[in-house]
Parts: structure tokens; sequence; C-alpha cells
């Protein structure tokens, strides 16, 4: 199975001055764990995930005045939608982390998370009763 079987194609894109509330506020509407972040100004797109506003949260930073851009990854590994489950799996385990970006002829076209993989694994791998 590729990625782009398993990808979600909402995606949810926001500037680099959303403050934290406002980009949890709509991921939280749209029910996705990360929104990509577009900043032409700092050289492209870069990724705030749900870990990201926690861990914010949790160093009793302000989400009214914390702006993306100053928790937003930019050293993004992306996704191709031809990767393989297993290729994108062993790209979030070894990087650590759970959401890739996937693109399309240098655009965003999706996203892929660990949850979208187990999803689709798990009816493929479910053992046979004995």
């Amino acid at each position: 199975m590729l990625v782009r079987d398993a990808m979600s194609t909402v995606v949810l894109t926001i500037g680099p001055t959303h403050t934290l509330r406002q980009a949890a506020a709509l991921m939280s509407a749209r029910k996705v764990g990360a929104a990509v972040v577009h900043d032409p100004d700092a050289g492209g797109i870069g990724i705030l995930t749900e870990r990201d506003i926690l861990n914010s949260v949790g160093l009793g930073q302000d989400p009214d005045t914390e702006r993306a851009h100053a928790h937003t990854t930019t050293d993004v590994v992306f996704a191709a939608p031809a990767w393989t489950l297993e290729e994108a799996a062993a790209a979030m385990a070894h990087g650590g982390f759970r959401h890739l970006i996937v693109l399309d002829g240098g655009e965003p076209a999706g996203i892929v998370s660990v949850r979208d993989i187990i999803r689709c694994w798990a009816p493929a791998r479910q053992k046979v009763p004995a």
C-alpha cells in the first residue's frame, strides 16, 4: 500500500503569525493533529503539531501571544505519494515524529500520520483465530 492510499487530503495550512490558540482551534475544528505552516519569507513549508502546542503550554507560555513560527519545525522530512507505507513508517521511526507532509509537484497534497498507517495495516495484519 502507498502513502497516497493512506494520507489525509485535508491539509490545514496556517500562516506563521497565527497564535497557538488559533492554530489549536483550527486543528480541533478539522480534527487534525498537524498544520502546514506556509512562510514564504522564511523559505517555505514547516509543520506545527499538537505536540508543539502542548510543549509550549507545558512551559507556561501564553497560547494567545505565542506565534506559530516560533514553534514550527522547519527541517521537515517530506513524503512522496508513491512511497510505500513501510518507507513512511521508517522515516517516522527514524525521525521520532508522527506526521509527514506529502508533497506532489512541490506542493502539499496531504499529510500521512502514524494513525493513518495503522488504520491501513490493521485489517491486513489481523491474526486469523486458531
